[in-house]
Protein backbone atom coordinates (compact mmCIF):
# COMPACT_ATOMS: atom_id res chain seq x y z
CA UNK A 1 0.00 0.00 0.00
CA UNK A 2 1.20 3.67 -0.10
CA UNK A 3 2.76 5.25 2.92
CA UNK A 4 -0.20 7.19 3.35
CA UNK A 5 -3.54 5.23 1.32
CA UNK A 6 -6.56 6.31 3.05
CA UNK A 7 -7.90 7.61 5.80
CA UNK A 8 -11.39 6.10 8.09
CA UNK A 9 -13.21 9.29 10.01
CA UNK A 10 -15.96 9.29 12.11
CA UNK A 11 -18.79 11.12 11.59
CA UNK A 12 -22.37 10.63 13.64
CA UNK A 13 -22.04 7.31 14.97
CA UNK A 14 -21.20 6.19 11.20
CA UNK A 15 -17.54 5.81 10.00
CA UNK A 16 -16.34 7.21 6.30
CA UNK A 17 -13.20 5.79 4.34
CA UNK A 18 -11.91 7.97 1.79
CA UNK A 19 -8.85 7.30 -0.66
CA UNK A 20 -5.96 10.03 0.01
CA UNK A 21 -4.69 10.07 -3.80
CA UNK A 22 -3.11 6.29 -3.39
CA UNK A 23 -1.27 5.23 -6.21
CA UNK A 24 -3.04 1.51 -6.59
CA UNK A 25 -6.08 2.84 -5.25
CA UNK A 26 -8.94 1.79 -2.83
CA UNK A 27 -11.43 -1.18 -3.18
CA UNK A 28 -14.27 -1.55 -1.04
CA UNK A 29 -16.21 -5.40 -1.28
CA UNK A 30 -13.93 -5.97 -4.71
CA UNK A 31 -14.90 -2.14 -6.02
CA UNK A 32 -12.89 0.90 -6.73
CA UNK A 33 -14.01 3.65 -4.31
CA UNK A 34 -12.81 7.33 -3.25
CA UNK A 35 -15.47 7.37 -0.69
CA UNK A 36 -17.33 4.88 0.33
CA UNK A 37 -19.22 4.56 4.17
CA UNK A 38 -18.36 1.53 5.64
CA UNK A 39 -20.60 -1.05 7.12
CA UNK A 40 -19.98 -4.13 9.60
CA UNK A 41 -18.21 -6.87 7.77
CA UNK A 42 -16.97 -4.95 4.76
CA UNK A 43 -13.42 -5.73 2.76
CA UNK A 44 -11.14 -3.23 2.32
CA UNK A 45 -7.99 -3.36 -0.26
CA UNK A 46 -5.21 -1.09 0.04
CA UNK A 47 -2.79 -1.56 -2.64
CA UNK A 48 -2.46 -5.39 -2.00
CA UNK A 49 -3.19 -5.26 1.78
CA UNK A 50 -6.78 -6.58 2.51
CA UNK A 51 -8.61 -5.79 5.71
CA UNK A 52 -12.20 -6.30 7.05
CA UNK A 53 -13.95 -3.28 9.03
CA UNK A 54 -15.93 -4.81 12.23
CA UNK A 55 -17.79 -2.04 14.10
CA UNK A 56 -18.31 -2.57 17.46
CA UNK A 57 -16.06 -5.39 17.91
CA UNK A 58 -13.43 -4.91 20.69
CA UNK A 59 -10.24 -6.28 19.82
CA UNK A 60 -8.70 -9.29 21.39
CA UNK A 61 -6.18 -8.74 24.52
CA UNK A 62 -2.57 -8.44 23.75
CA UNK A 63 -1.54 -10.10 26.97
CA UNK A 64 0.83 -12.34 26.09
CA UNK A 65 0.14 -16.51 26.60
CA UNK A 66 2.20 -18.47 29.36
CA UNK A 67 2.60 -20.72 27.06
CA UNK A 68 1.72 -20.86 22.91
CA UNK A 69 -1.65 -22.50 21.54
CA UNK A 70 -0.35 -24.80 19.26
CA UNK A 71 -3.96 -25.15 17.58
CA UNK A 72 -4.25 -23.93 13.82
CA UNK A 73 -8.53 -23.85 14.84
CA UNK A 74 -7.97 -21.45 17.60
CA UNK A 75 -5.44 -18.65 15.96
CA UNK A 76 -7.70 -15.68 16.02
CA UNK A 77 -8.81 -11.86 15.91
CA UNK A 78 -12.37 -12.39 17.44
CA UNK A 79 -12.43 -10.90 20.92
CA UNK A 80 -15.23 -13.96 22.28
CA UNK A 81 -13.10 -16.38 20.56
CA UNK A 82 -9.96 -15.25 21.81
CA UNK A 83 -11.11 -14.96 25.48
CA UNK A 84 -12.75 -18.72 25.04
CA UNK A 85 -8.93 -19.81 23.88
CA UNK A 86 -7.32 -18.53 27.04
CA UNK A 87 -9.86 -20.12 29.54
CA UNK A 88 -9.30 -23.46 27.19
CA UNK A 89 -5.94 -22.91 28.06
CA UNK A 90 -6.74 -22.76 31.57
CA UNK A 91 -8.77 -25.93 31.51
CA UNK A 92 -6.58 -27.72 29.83
CA UNK A 93 -3.64 -27.72 32.37
CA UNK A 94 -6.28 -28.93 34.87
CA UNK A 95 -7.94 -32.34 34.81
CA UNK A 96 -11.53 -31.19 33.70
CA UNK A 97 -13.10 -33.09 31.06
CA UNK A 98 -13.64 -31.29 27.91
CA UNK A 99 -16.39 -31.44 24.96
CA UNK A 100 -15.68 -29.59 21.75
CA UNK A 101 -18.56 -28.75 19.59
CA UNK A 102 -18.50 -27.56 16.22
CA UNK A 103 -19.16 -28.57 12.75
CA UNK A 104 -17.34 -31.22 10.46
CA UNK A 105 -13.73 -29.44 9.27
CA UNK A 106 -13.37 -26.93 12.18
CA UNK A 107 -10.75 -28.43 13.87
CA UNK A 108 -12.12 -30.27 16.52
CA UNK A 109 -9.20 -32.45 16.83
CA UNK A 110 -6.47 -30.08 16.26
CA UNK A 111 -7.99 -28.59 19.34
CA UNK A 112 -8.28 -31.80 21.23
CA UNK A 113 -4.40 -31.73 20.47
CA UNK A 114 -3.99 -28.57 22.27
CA UNK A 115 -5.78 -29.88 25.10
CA UNK A 116 -3.47 -32.43 25.47
CA UNK A 117 -0.14 -30.98 24.51
CA UNK A 118 -1.03 -27.55 27.56
CA UNK A 119 -1.84 -30.82 30.19
CA UNK A 120 1.34 -31.72 30.34
CA UNK A 121 -0.10 -35.04 30.84
CA UNK A 122 2.72 -37.81 29.77
CA UNK A 123 0.97 -40.46 28.05
CA UNK A 124 -0.10 -40.50 24.89
CA UNK A 125 -3.07 -38.50 23.03
CA UNK A 126 -5.49 -41.92 22.03
CA UNK A 127 -7.99 -40.56 19.22
CA UNK A 128 -11.16 -42.57 18.34
CA UNK A 129 -13.71 -41.96 16.20
CA UNK A 130 -17.27 -42.84 17.89
CA UNK A 131 -19.42 -43.00 14.36
CA UNK A 132 -17.28 -45.23 12.34
CA UNK A 133 -17.05 -48.39 14.29
CA UNK A 134 -20.01 -50.86 15.01
CA UNK A 135 -21.16 -50.72 18.74
CA UNK A 136 -19.59 -54.66 19.38
CA UNK A 137 -16.21 -53.61 17.73
CA UNK A 138 -16.28 -49.98 19.21
CA UNK A 139 -16.20 -51.82 22.81
CA UNK A 140 -13.57 -54.30 21.83
CA UNK A 141 -11.91 -51.31 20.78
CA UNK A 142 -11.63 -49.13 23.47
CA UNK A 143 -11.80 -51.59 26.45
CA UNK A 144 -9.79 -54.30 25.25
CA UNK A 145 -10.43 -57.99 25.11
CA UNK A 146 -8.65 -61.52 26.42
CA UNK A 147 -7.90 -64.38 24.16
CA UNK A 148 -10.99 -66.38 23.49
CA UNK A 149 -13.32 -63.88 24.60
CA UNK A 150 -15.14 -63.92 20.85
CA UNK A 151 -14.39 -65.75 17.92
CA UNK A 152 -11.57 -64.44 16.13
CA UNK A 153 -9.71 -62.73 19.55
CA UNK A 154 -6.63 -64.75 18.89
CA UNK A 155 -4.79 -62.63 21.18
CA UNK A 156 -4.88 -60.15 24.48
CA UNK A 157 -5.37 -56.29 23.20
CA UNK A 158 -5.49 -54.24 26.29
CA UNK A 159 -8.17 -51.36 23.95
CA UNK A 160 -7.40 -47.50 23.57
CA UNK A 161 -8.64 -46.55 27.43
CA UNK A 162 -5.67 -48.58 28.34
CA UNK A 163 -3.38 -47.22 25.55
CA UNK A 164 -4.48 -43.33 27.05
CA UNK A 165 -3.68 -44.04 30.32
CA UNK A 166 -1.80 -41.26 31.88
CA UNK A 167 -2.51 -39.82 28.46
CA UNK A 168 -5.63 -37.70 26.88
CA UNK A 169 -8.31 -40.01 25.57
CA UNK A 170 -10.16 -38.33 22.24
CA UNK A 171 -13.61 -39.37 21.58
CA UNK A 172 -14.59 -37.59 18.42
CA UNK A 173 -18.60 -37.90 17.76
CA UNK A 174 -19.15 -38.84 20.92
CA UNK A 175 -23.16 -38.52 20.47
CA UNK A 176 -22.64 -41.72 18.37
CA UNK A 177 -22.16 -43.90 21.03
CA UNK A 178 -24.77 -46.78 21.43
CA UNK A 179 -26.72 -47.29 25.09
CA UNK A 180 -24.60 -50.31 25.94
CA UNK A 181 -20.92 -48.31 25.34
CA UNK A 182 -22.86 -45.59 27.12
CA UNK A 183 -22.74 -47.44 30.05
CA UNK A 184 -19.71 -49.31 29.60
CA UNK A 185 -17.74 -45.50 29.34
CA UNK A 186 -19.50 -44.43 32.35
CA UNK A 187 -18.06 -46.56 34.45
CA UNK A 188 -14.63 -46.55 33.32
CA UNK A 189 -15.13 -42.67 34.22
CA UNK A 190 -16.58 -43.44 37.41
CA UNK A 191 -14.48 -46.10 38.78
CA UNK A 192 -11.25 -45.19 36.88
CA UNK A 193 -10.79 -48.58 35.47
CA UNK A 194 -11.32 -50.69 32.59
CA UNK A 195 -12.53 -54.21 32.51
CA UNK A 196 -11.72 -56.18 28.68
CA UNK A 197 -13.74 -58.03 27.51
CA UNK A 198 -13.33 -61.90 28.61
CA UNK A 199 -11.95 -60.59 31.78
CA UNK A 200 -12.57 -61.16 35.50
CA UNK A 201 -10.74 -58.38 37.19
CA UNK A 202 -10.58 -54.97 36.05
CA UNK A 203 -7.17 -53.01 35.43
CA UNK A 204 -7.26 -49.07 36.93
CA UNK A 205 -6.59 -46.19 34.41
CA UNK A 206 -5.28 -42.52 34.85
CA UNK A 207 -7.76 -40.89 32.24
CA UNK A 208 -8.39 -37.55 30.75
CA UNK A 209 -11.18 -37.44 28.58
CA UNK A 210 -11.97 -34.88 25.49
CA UNK A 211 -14.94 -35.62 23.24
CA UNK A 212 -15.92 -34.30 20.70
CA UNK A 213 -19.45 -33.86 18.47
CA UNK A 214 -21.32 -31.90 16.06
CA UNK A 215 -24.80 -32.17 17.95
CA UNK A 216 -26.52 -30.83 20.38
CA UNK A 217 -25.86 -33.63 23.38
CA UNK A 218 -28.02 -31.77 26.05
CA UNK A 219 -31.23 -31.90 22.96
CA UNK A 220 -30.47 -35.68 23.18
CA UNK A 221 -30.15 -35.71 26.82
CA UNK A 222 -33.68 -34.61 26.98
CA UNK A 223 -35.12 -36.84 24.12
CA UNK A 224 -33.31 -39.69 26.18
CA UNK A 225 -31.01 -40.51 23.33
CA UNK A 226 -27.73 -39.93 25.59
CA UNK A 227 -27.67 -40.62 29.47
CA UNK A 228 -27.64 -37.63 31.78
CA UNK A 229 -25.21 -39.36 33.81
CA UNK A 230 -22.25 -39.95 31.10
CA UNK A 231 -23.02 -36.25 29.89
CA UNK A 232 -22.64 -35.06 33.53
CA UNK A 233 -19.07 -36.87 33.54
CA UNK A 234 -18.01 -35.38 30.24
CA UNK A 235 -18.99 -31.65 30.30
CA UNK A 236 -16.99 -30.36 32.85
CA UNK A 237 -15.85 -27.44 29.99
CA UNK A 238 -17.99 -27.03 26.72
CA UNK A 239 -15.90 -25.34 24.06
CA UNK A 240 -17.52 -23.92 21.02
CA UNK A 241 -15.93 -23.62 17.78
CA UNK A 242 -17.11 -21.46 14.98
CA UNK A 243 -17.68 -21.91 11.37
CA UNK A 244 -15.07 -20.27 9.02
CA UNK A 245 -18.13 -18.38 7.72
CA UNK A 246 -18.45 -16.97 11.20
CA UNK A 247 -14.56 -15.69 11.80
CA UNK A 248 -13.82 -14.57 8.20
CA UNK A 249 -11.37 -12.00 10.24
CA UNK A 250 -9.38 -15.16 11.16
CA UNK A 251 -8.57 -15.77 7.34
CA UNK A 252 -5.35 -14.67 6.96
CA UNK A 253 -4.03 -15.59 10.41
CA UNK A 254 -5.74 -19.60 9.27
CA UNK A 255 -3.46 -19.21 5.60
CA UNK A 256 -0.55 -17.79 7.10
CA UNK A 257 -0.37 -20.55 9.71
CA UNK A 258 -1.36 -23.48 7.08
CA UNK A 259 1.02 -22.24 4.04
CA UNK A 260 3.76 -22.45 7.06
CA UNK A 261 2.86 -26.19 7.08
CA UNK A 262 2.20 -27.21 3.55
CA UNK A 263 5.19 -25.01 2.01
CA UNK A 264 7.72 -24.22 5.19
CA UNK A 265 10.09 -21.65 4.54
CA UNK A 266 8.57 -20.70 0.96
CA UNK A 267 7.66 -17.10 -0.03
CA UNK A 268 4.49 -17.06 -1.29
CA UNK A 269 2.14 -14.28 -2.67
CA UNK A 270 -1.73 -14.22 -3.61
CA UNK A 271 -2.89 -11.81 -6.71
CA UNK A 272 -5.85 -10.07 -5.83
CA UNK A 273 -8.08 -11.71 -7.70
CA UNK A 274 -7.35 -14.75 -5.66
CA UNK A 275 -7.34 -13.03 -2.12
CA UNK A 276 -11.33 -11.68 -3.27
CA UNK A 277 -11.90 -15.05 -3.74
CA UNK A 278 -10.92 -16.60 -0.69
CA UNK A 279 -12.60 -13.92 1.34
CA UNK A 280 -16.36 -14.34 -0.55
CA UNK A 281 -16.55 -17.41 0.15
CA UNK A 282 -18.48 -19.77 2.47
CA UNK A 283 -16.14 -22.58 2.99
CA UNK A 284 -18.81 -25.11 3.37
CA UNK A 285 -16.41 -27.71 4.66
CA UNK A 286 -14.68 -25.35 7.04
CA UNK A 287 -10.43 -25.11 7.97
CA UNK A 288 -10.69 -28.43 6.34
CA UNK A 289 -11.33 -27.52 3.25
CA UNK A 290 -9.26 -24.11 3.37
CA UNK A 291 -6.39 -25.92 4.14
CA UNK A 292 -6.95 -28.57 0.72
CA UNK A 293 -7.78 -25.40 -0.86
CA UNK A 294 -4.38 -23.57 -0.33
CA UNK A 295 -2.94 -27.07 -0.94
CA UNK A 296 -3.75 -27.26 -4.31
CA UNK A 297 -3.31 -23.81 -4.91
CA UNK A 298 0.12 -23.97 -4.08
CA UNK A 299 1.19 -26.94 -6.51
CA UNK A 300 -1.19 -25.69 -9.75
CA UNK A 301 0.91 -22.19 -9.06
CA UNK A 302 4.22 -23.83 -9.61
CA UNK A 303 6.00 -21.62 -7.93
CA UNK A 304 4.80 -18.17 -8.98
CA UNK A 305 1.56 -16.23 -7.23
CA UNK A 306 -1.38 -18.08 -6.50
CA UNK A 307 -4.14 -16.46 -9.01
CA UNK A 308 -8.16 -16.79 -9.06
CA UNK A 309 -7.79 -20.16 -11.49
CA UNK A 310 -5.50 -21.86 -8.33
CA UNK A 311 -8.00 -21.65 -5.63
CA UNK A 312 -11.25 -21.79 -7.82
CA UNK A 313 -10.33 -25.32 -8.29
CA UNK A 314 -10.21 -26.23 -5.40
CA UNK A 315 -13.35 -24.67 -3.78
CA UNK A 316 -16.34 -26.50 -3.03
CA UNK A 317 -19.31 -25.19 -4.59
CA UNK A 318 -22.00 -27.96 -4.88
CA UNK A 319 -22.43 -28.84 -1.55
CA UNK A 320 -26.24 -28.68 -0.25
CA UNK A 321 -26.51 -27.65 3.04
CA UNK A 322 -28.30 -29.41 5.42
CA UNK A 323 -30.49 -26.38 6.37
CA UNK A 324 -30.92 -23.01 4.94
CA UNK A 325 -29.40 -20.43 6.51
CA UNK A 326 -32.34 -19.00 7.97
CA UNK A 327 -33.43 -22.08 9.25
CA UNK A 328 -30.18 -22.80 10.59
CA UNK A 329 -30.13 -19.66 12.85
CA UNK A 330 -33.25 -20.58 14.08
CA UNK A 331 -32.27 -23.96 14.85
CA UNK A 332 -29.07 -22.58 16.72
CA UNK A 333 -31.48 -20.27 18.64
CA UNK A 334 -33.24 -22.61 20.07
CA UNK A 335 -30.47 -24.62 20.49
CA UNK A 336 -28.61 -22.21 22.32
CA UNK A 337 -32.43 -21.78 24.46
CA UNK A 338 -32.54 -25.18 25.69
CA UNK A 339 -28.94 -25.22 27.00
CA UNK A 340 -29.21 -22.34 29.13
CA UNK A 341 -32.36 -23.45 30.56
CA UNK A 342 -30.35 -26.82 31.01
CA UNK A 343 -27.99 -24.99 32.81
CA UNK A 344 -29.73 -22.61 34.66
CA UNK A 345 -32.07 -26.05 36.24
CA UNK A 346 -28.49 -27.52 37.34
CA UNK A 347 -26.83 -24.34 39.01
CA UNK A 348 -29.92 -23.35 40.43
CA UNK A 349 -30.17 -20.13 38.65
CA UNK A 350 -26.44 -18.95 39.84
CA UNK A 351 -25.56 -16.73 36.00
CA UNK A 352 -21.97 -17.67 37.53
CA UNK A 353 -22.07 -20.99 37.87
CA UNK A 354 -23.71 -21.02 34.17
CA UNK A 355 -21.31 -18.78 32.89
CA UNK A 356 -18.61 -21.28 34.11
CA UNK A 357 -19.98 -24.41 32.86
CA UNK A 358 -20.32 -23.40 29.48
CA UNK A 359 -17.45 -21.24 29.47
CA UNK A 360 -18.87 -18.10 28.44
CA UNK A 361 -17.70 -14.86 30.40
CA UNK A 362 -20.62 -13.86 32.79
CA UNK A 363 -22.11 -10.68 30.79
CA UNK A 364 -22.41 -12.90 27.67
CA UNK A 365 -24.65 -14.95 29.90
CA UNK A 366 -26.60 -11.61 31.00
CA UNK A 367 -27.15 -10.51 27.36
CA UNK A 368 -28.70 -14.11 26.45
CA UNK A 369 -30.68 -14.34 29.52
CA UNK A 370 -31.96 -10.79 28.42
CA UNK A 371 -32.55 -12.04 24.92
CA UNK A 372 -34.34 -15.00 25.80
CA UNK A 373 -36.45 -13.22 28.47
CA UNK A 374 -35.32 -15.60 30.86
CA UNK A 375 -35.25 -15.31 35.16
CA UNK A 376 -32.91 -16.73 36.96
CA UNK A 377 -34.48 -16.15 40.20
CA UNK A 378 -37.16 -18.82 38.64
CA UNK A 379 -34.51 -21.15 38.91
CA UNK A 380 -33.68 -20.86 41.87
CA UNK A 381 -36.24 -22.99 43.88
CA UNK A 382 -37.67 -22.23 47.51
Amino acid sequence: MSTQHARIERSLGAFWLRDERSKNGLRVNGERTENALLVDGDWIETGRTVLRFRHGALPPSMRPRTQPLDAVALVTALPTLDEQSRNLEAIARSTVSVVLRGETGTGKEVVARAVHQLSGRPGELIAINCGALPAAILEAELFGYRKGAFSGAAEDRPGLVRAADRGTLFLDEIGELSPSSQVALLRVLQESEVRPLGATRPVKVDLRVVCATHRDLLAHVALGQFRSDLYARLAGHLFEIPPLRERREDLGLLTAALLHRIAPGRALRFEPDAVRALCRHDWPLNVRELEKCLASAVVLARGGPIGLDHVSAALVTSVTPPLDAATAAKQRRADRRTELITALQTHRGNVSAVARALGKARSQVQRWLRDFGLDPAQYRGP
